[in-house]
């Protein structure tokens, strides 16, 4: 399970979590536009229903998603740094968010025979709220993410 944080300035959603997998394993999961919807997601929640990336700096990603309810919703932004498979940063829009900008960094060390992930997102200063919401969705993400790379588990399989 991973553990999450706000730093005290509410600025930045800090987490970690341990994979049964080697980094370039994990990097592939979060990078690769045929596995991510796979896993990204959860029954009477929400999916992602589209992922379009170009893995490279200044490359830009997309990702199209749906509510259990219907709703449609988009993330995208920009690679800031491609460091494979140790280091992924980038820009972070969402449309729920009403235009903030943020960036998620993502650090994979080799670990006790998998990798530990670390996770900044930063850029919530001012914004409590969204910080809140999504300290408690990369709770979520990361665990889907851990039970696809560890188990197989798709969002379809997993309960």
């Amino acid at each position: 399970m991973a553990t999450v944080a706000i730093t005290p300035d509410q600025d930045t959603v800090l987490a970690e979590i341990h994979i049964a997998a080697p980094p370039a394993r994990v990097f592939q999961a979060i990078t690769d536009p045929r596995q991510l919807p796979q896993w990204w997601g959860q029954k009477g929640m929400y999916r992602c229903t589209k992922f379009e990336t170009d893995v490279r700096v200044r490359g830009q990603w997309l990702s199209l998603g749906v509510s259990d309810t219907g709703e449609k919703f988009q993330v995208s932004g920009e690679y800031l740094e491609v460091d494979p498979p140790r280091l992924l940063v980038y820009t972070w829009i969402a449309s729920w968010t009403a235009g903030l900008r943020t960036t998620v960094r993502w650090e994979l060390e080799p670990l006790s025979g998998g990798t530990l992930l670390k996770l900044h997102h930063s850029g919530f200063a001012g914004n409590a709220d969204a910080a809140k919401n999504h300290a408690q969705g990369w709770q979520l993400v990361l665990g889907w993410m851990q039970a696809f790379v560890d188990r197989g588990e798709t969002i379809d399989t997993r309960s």
